[in-house]
C-alpha cells in the first residue's frame, strides 16, 4: 500500500509499461525496416509511418497502413500485399523472420530484382506467396521446403535461371506452381509427377530441354497443364492420357515431333488442347471425338497429314477448330458443319480438296472462316452468314467459283478476302448494310458489272482492291476519295473507262493503283488533298493535261508511275525538292522541256523518260542553254553563290548552337537507373569509369554511334551518348525504361542507363563476336543459315507482339544483328529511331509504319543472307523477277541443284517465300512478324 504514497514512483511505473507496450509491436519496426532498404518512386508507401503517440492497447500500428493485412484483433501481421506498387531494388531478407505467422506475401507486378532471400522460406505458415511479374534472377535458392503449408507459389515472368527447383515436389499441400516466363534450363524433372495435390502447373515460356517426362501422367489432381514454348526433343508421352482431371493442356511451340497418341482421348473433361506449332506428324486420332467436352482444339503448324476425322462431327461444344499450316488433304466432312458451338474454322495453307459443306454457318454462329491457300472449288455456302455474327471471311487462293450472293445480307463482316479464286458476276455488296467493313479484296476473279456505286457508304473502309478483273468495267464512283479512312484503293486491270474523280478528301489515303484501264480526262489539282500518300499508280491509261505541282508538292510521297499515257507539258519542279521519292516513271507521253536538274530524279534513269520526244536533260539528251531549268548562266551562278553562302551560314550557326547546347548538356545532378544484368552502381561509379572523357564527349548526340567503357567490376559495355531538351526528359526515360524491360534471348540487353536533365549514356551489354554485316559473306552450312533467320525472327516478333506497347527496331540490317557467345544472333540498336523521334517531338503515330518497315527489312535481310551478302537492299529485284528464276539463283546460291536435295529445296522455297511476302510493296500485303515466324518454325534445318 505504501508504493500510492509516492506519486513519482507511480508515474515512473507507468511511463515504464507505456515503453513496454511500445517495445513490443516489432511488425512495424520491421516494416519501416523493410520500407528504407527498398526503392518507392511513386511513393505508394508514404503511409507507412511511425506512431505519434503511444499504443498502450498492445495492437499493431501496421495494421492500418496499405498492404498489411492483421487478425481481427490487430495483433498480429497475417498478410503482405504490396502488389502493383511499382516497388523496385534488391528485396531485403532479414525482416521477414518477424512474421512467424505470415499466411499470404504477394509482391507481384513490380521491379524487384537480385536472388530471393533465403529467409522468405522460415515462414512455415504461408500459404500463398506470389512473385510474379518482378525481375528476379539467378537460381531458385534451395529451403523451399520449409514453407511446408504453402499452396500457391506463382513466380511467373521473372528472369531466374538454372534448373527448376526439384524440392517444390516435396510441398504436399501445394496446389498452384507457376513457374513461367524466365529462363530456367534442363529437363522437367520426373519428380513433379508426384505431387498430391497439384491443380495448376506452368512452366511454359523458358529454356527447357529433354523429354516430357511421361510421370507428369500420374498428376490425377491436375486440371490446368502449360509446358510450351520450350525445346524438348521427343514424342508426346502417351502417359499423358492418364490425367484424368485435365480440362487445359498447353505444349504448344516446343520441339515435339512424332504422332499425336491417342491415349490423349482418355481425358474426357479436356476442354483446351493446343499443340500448335510442333513438328507432329501422322493422322488426327479419330478416337477425339469421345472427349465430349472439348471447346478448343488447335493442332495447326505441325506436319499432320490425312483427314479432318469424320468424328469429329461427335463434338458438339467444339468452338475453336484450328489446322492450319499442316500436310492434310480431303474435304471438310458435313458433320463440321453441323457442329452447334462452332465459331471459328481455320484450316488454311492444307491440300483440301472438294466443296465447303452446303450448311456451314447454318447451325452455329460462325464468325471467323479462314479456308485460304488450298484447292476447294464450288461456291459459297449459302448460309454462310445465317448465324450473323461472321466478321471475318477468308477464302483466297482456291478454285471457288460462282457468285457472291450468299454475302448479300452479312452485315456482320469486317473483312473478306476471296481474291484468286474464280468468282464471277457482279459484286452484289451493298456497302451501305455493310457498317463495319474495313478490309474487301476481290482482286483476280471473273467479276462483272463495275465497282459497287454506294462504295462511299462504307465509312470504316480502309482496303478495297478489285485488280486484275479484267472485264469488271464500269468508272470509279464520284465520291470514292471522301471516304475518311480508306488507305489503299486497288483496281488496276480492270477495263475501268472514265475519268479520275476529284479528291475531295483522302486525308487517309495512302495508295492509289489504276494502272491498265481505260480511264481519259485529267489529274485534278485537288490532289493536294491526299498529304499522306505514297504511291499513285496510273499508268497505261489514256490520261492527259499537264501533270499538276500539286501532285508533285505531296509530302510522303514514293511511287508515283504515270507512264504510257498522253500527259504533256513538263516535268514539275516540285519531284525535285522531294525527300522521299523512290521511283518516278513518265515515259512515254507527250512531255516536254528539260527534266529538272535534282539528283533525285535524274537517278531515275533513262528508262523513267524514254518515249517523250520533246523531253530533254540528263539522263536523257542534253538541253540548249535556254531551256535549262535555271535561265541564264549568270542567274545560275548567283544562285549557287547564294545558296553556298546559305548552306555555310546555317551550318556555322548549327555548329555554334551545338557546342552551347553540349555545354548545356553537361549540367545538371546525374542519376542512374539499372535493369536486369547490372549491379547497383552510382552514376559516380558510371561517370569514372569511363576510360576518356573526351571519348565520351565526342559521341555524336541523337546517333548510333558508341565506345566502349569498363565499369567497377570489370564488366565491359557499350555505350551509346542521347541529348534531349528538359522539356523531353520524362518521355524519354520512360521509353528507354521500357527497352531496358524487353528482355528476349534475341535482343542484345540494355543493362541501364545514366542522365541528368539534358543527356544520357546508355549501357549495353557487349558482345565480342561481330556483326553480320561483318560475317554474312563467310559460307554457311543451311542450318546455321536457318539458325540465323529464325533468331531474328523471334527477336522482331517479340518487339511487334510481346512488347506493350509494341517496339519498333527501326534500323534493321546486316550492321545491327549482333552475335553472342553461342553465334547467336541479337538484335542491337532496337527502338532508337523512335527514341530520337520521341525526344524530337515528333508524332509517335507513325509506329505502325515502322513495324512495316522492319518487316519489309527482315525480308531483306533474309535474301542477304541466303546470297551470302551478294543481294542487299534486294527486296525490289526479287519483286521484279518471276519467282522461278528467283528460287533457282537461290538453289544456286546453296548447293541445293541436284535431285538429291529435294528436301533442301523444299526449305529454301518455304524461306524464299516468307522474304517475298514480307518485301511486298503495299505494307499491309505483308505478314506480321507472328504470321512470318509461323511461315519458318516448320523448317528441319534449325
Amino acid at each position: 500500500m505504501e508504493i500510492f504514497q509516492w506519486p513519482h514512483l507511480n508515474l515512473l511505473f507507468s511511463s515504464m509499461l507505456i515503453v513496454v507496450v511500445l517495445a513490443a509491436d516489432p511488425y512495424s519496426d520491421a516494416l519501416l525496416s523493410f520500407k528504407s532498404e527498398i526503392i518507392d518512386p511513386f511513393h505508394n508507401l508514404d503511409d507507412w509511418l511511425e506512431p505519434n503517440s503511444g499504443n498502450p492497447s498492445g495492437k499493431v500500428h501496421a495494421c492500418s497502413w496499405s498492404g498489411v493485412k492483421c487478425d481481427n484483433n490487430s495483433t498480429i501481421v497475417i498478410g503482405l500485399n504490396l502488389s502493383t506498387k511499382k516497388l523496385a531494388g534488391k528485396l531485403p531478407g532479414k525482416q521477414f523472420s518477424v512474421f512467424t505467422e505470415l499466411v499470404e506475401l504477394n509482391i507481384s507486378q513490380n521491379s524487384f530484382s537480385g536472388e530471393i532471400p533465403v529467409e522468405i522460406f522460415n515462414l512455415t505458415n504461408l500459404r500463398s506467396l506470389d512473385i510474379s511479374r518482378n525481375n528476379f534472377s539467378g537460381h531458385f535458392q534451395g529451403g523451399v521446403t520449409g514453407l511446408q503449408n504453402l499452396v500457391v507459389l506463382d513466380a511467373f515472368s521473372n528472369s531466374f535461371s538454372g534448373p527448376l527447383p526439384v524440392e517444390l515436389s516435396k510441398l504436399e499441400f501445394l496446389k498452384v506452381l507457376n513457374l513461367a516466363g524466365s529462363y530456367f534450363s534442363g529437363p522437367i524433372p520426373s519428380a513433379y509427377g508426384f505431387f498430391n495435390r497439384l491443380e495448376f502447373l506452368h512452366l511454359a515460356g523458358n529454356f527447357i530441354t529433354g523429354n516430357i517426362p511421361p510421370e507428369l501422367g500420374n498428376l490425377q489432381t491436375v486440371t490446368h497443364m502449360e509446358i510450351g514454348y520450350n525445346s524438348y526433343e521427343g514424342n508426346i508421352p502417351w502417359q499423358l492420357g492418364n490425367m484424368s482431371e485435365l480440362q487445359y493442356l498447353d505444349i504448344a511451340g516446343s520441339n515435339l515431333s512424332g504422332s499425336i497418341p491417342k491415349q490423349l482421348s482418355n481425358l474426357t473433361k479436356l476442354q483446351s488442347l493446343f499443340l500448335f506449332r510442333n513438328q507432329l506428324t501422322g493422322l488426327i486420332p479419330w478416337e477425339f471425338s469421345r472427349i465430349l467436352a472439348l471447346t478448343n482444339l488447335d493442332l495447326s503448324d505441325n506436319f499432320i497429314s490425312g483427314p479432318i476425322p469424320e468424328s469429329f462431327a461427335e463434338l458438339k461444344n467444339l468452338r475453336l477448330l484450328s489446322l492450319m499450316y499442316n500436310e492434310m488433304n480431303g474435304t471438310v466432312p458435313d458433320g463440321i458443319a453441323e457442329l452447334p458451338s462452332l465459331d471459328t474454322l481455320f484450316i488454311w495453307n492444307n491440300f483440301f480438296t472438294g466443296s465447303l459443306p452446303r450448311n456451314l454457318g447454318k447451325n452455329s454462329k460462325l464468325r471467323w472462316l479462314d479456308v485460304s491457300i488450298n484447292s476447294f472449288i464450288g461456291s459459297i455456302p449459302p448460309h454462310i452468314c445465317a448465324g450473323g455474327e461472321l466478321f471475318k471471311l477468308i477464302m483466297f487462293s482456291n478454285k471457288f467459283t460462282g457468285n457472291l450472293s450468299p454475302l448479300s445480307n452479312c452485315s456482320s463482316l469486317v473483312r473478306i478476302r476471296l481474291e484468286d479464286n474464280s468468282f464471277s458476276g457482279e459484286i452484289p455488296l451493298t456497302l451501305s448494310h455493310l457498317p463495319d467493313v474495313s478490309y474487301i479484296d476481290l482482286s483476280r476473279n471473273k467479276f462483272t458489272g463495275g465497282i459497287p456505286s454506294d462504295i462511299s457508304q462504307a465509312s470504316k473502309l480502309q482496303y478495297f482492291n478489285v485488280s486484275n478483273n479484267p472485264e469488271l468495267g464500269g468508272v470509279i464512283p464520284e465520291e470514292t476519295w471522301s471516304l475518311p479512312l480508306l488507305q489503299n484503293f486497288s483496281a488496276s486491270s480492270c477495263n475501268i473507262s472514265g475519268s479520275l474523280p476529284p479528291f475531295k478528301s483522302c486525308k487517309s489515303m495512302l495508295v492509289v493503283e489504276l494502272q491498265k484501264n481505260n480511264m481519259s480526262g485529267v489529274v485534278s489539282k485537288s490532289v493536294s488533298h491526299c498529304r499522306a500518300l505514297e504511291i499513285i499508280n496510273l499508268a497505261s491509261n489514256q490520261l492527259n493535261g499537264h501533270i499538276p505541282d500539286e501532285l508533285a508538292s505531296l509530302p510522303a510521297l514514293s511511287v508515283v508511275d504515270l507512264s504510257h499515257n498522253n500527259f504533256s507539258g513538263s516535268i514539275p519542279a516540285e519531284f525535285g525538292k522531294s525527300t522521299n521519292l523512290l521511283l518516278l516513271n513518265v515515259s512515254y507521253n507527250d512531255i516536254s522541256g528539260a527534266i529538272p536538274s535534282e539528283k533525285v530524279l535524274q537517278s531515275m534513269g533513262r528508262s523513267a523518260y524514254v518515249g517523250n520526244r520533246e523531253l530533254c536533260g540528263a539522263p536523257l539528251r542534253s538541253c540548249s542553254a535556254s531551256m535549262s531549268i535555271f535561265g541564264s548562266k549568270g542567274t545560275g551562278k548567283l544562285r549557287l553563290v547564294l545558296l553556298l553562302s546559305a548552306g555555310v551560314t546555317i551550318l556555322i550557326a548549327a555548329l555554334l548552337f551545338w557546342l552551347v547546347y553540349l555545354r548545356k548538356g553537361n549540367k545538371g545532378q546525374w542519376k542512374m537507373e539499372s535493369f536486369i544484368g547490372l549491379p547497383q552502381f552510382t552514376a559516380n561509379d558510371v561517370l569514372r569509369s569511363f576510360s576518356s572523357a573526351d571519348s565520351m564527349e565526342e559521341l555524336p548526340p541523337l546517333s548510333a554511334a558508341v565506345c566502349k567503357a569498363v565499369l567497377p567490376t570489370g564488366i565491359t559495355v557499350l555505350v551509346k551518348k542521347i541529348e534531349w531538351e528538359p522539356k523531353r526528359m520524362k518521355v524519354a526515360i520512360e521509353f528507354i525504361t521500357q527497352m531496358g524491360n524487353a528482355r528476349h534471348r534475341n535482343l542484345i540487353r540494355l543493362l541501364g542507363f545514366c542522365y541528368n536533365n539534358h543527356m544520357a549514356y546508355m549501357l549495353y551489354d557487349c558482345l565480342p563476336n561481330g556483326n553480320l554485316a561483318e560475317k554474312v559473306t563467310m559460307p554457311r552450312d543451311w542450318s546455321t543459315k536457318c539458325r540465323i533467320i529464325t533468331g531474328i525472327a523471334r527477336g522482331l516478333c517479340f518487339l511487334h507482339h510481346d512488347c506493350n506497347p509494341a517496339i519498333s527496331h527501326g534500323d534493321l540490317n546486316s550492321s545491327t544483328i549482333v552475335f553472342d557467345d553461342n553465334f547467336e544472333p541479337r538484335l542491337a540498336d532496337f527502338g532508337f529511331k523512335y527514341l530520337i523521334e520521341l525526344i524530337k517531338g515528333r508524332s509517335s503515330e507513325a509506329i505502325k509504319d515502322e513495324l512495316y518497315m522492319d518487316i519489309y527489312r527482315f525480308g531483306e535481310i533474309i535474301l542477304e543472307i541466303l546470297t551470302n551478302g551478294r543481294l542487299t537492299n534486294g527486296g525490289e529485284i526479287v519483286q521484279s523477277k518471276p519467282q522461278d528464276v528467283v528460287l533457282r539463283e537461290m538453289y544456286s546460291e546453296n548447293e541445293a541443284t541436284d535431285d538429291s536435295t529435294n528436301s533442301l529445296q523444299d526449305e529454301i522455297k518455304q524461306v524464299v517465300d516468307v522474304a517475298l511476302l514480307c518485301t511486298r510493296s503495299r505494307p499491309a500485303d505483308r505478314p506480321s512478324m507472328k504470321d512470318a515466324l509461323k511461315l519458318l518454325s516448320g523448317l528441319k534445318g534449325q
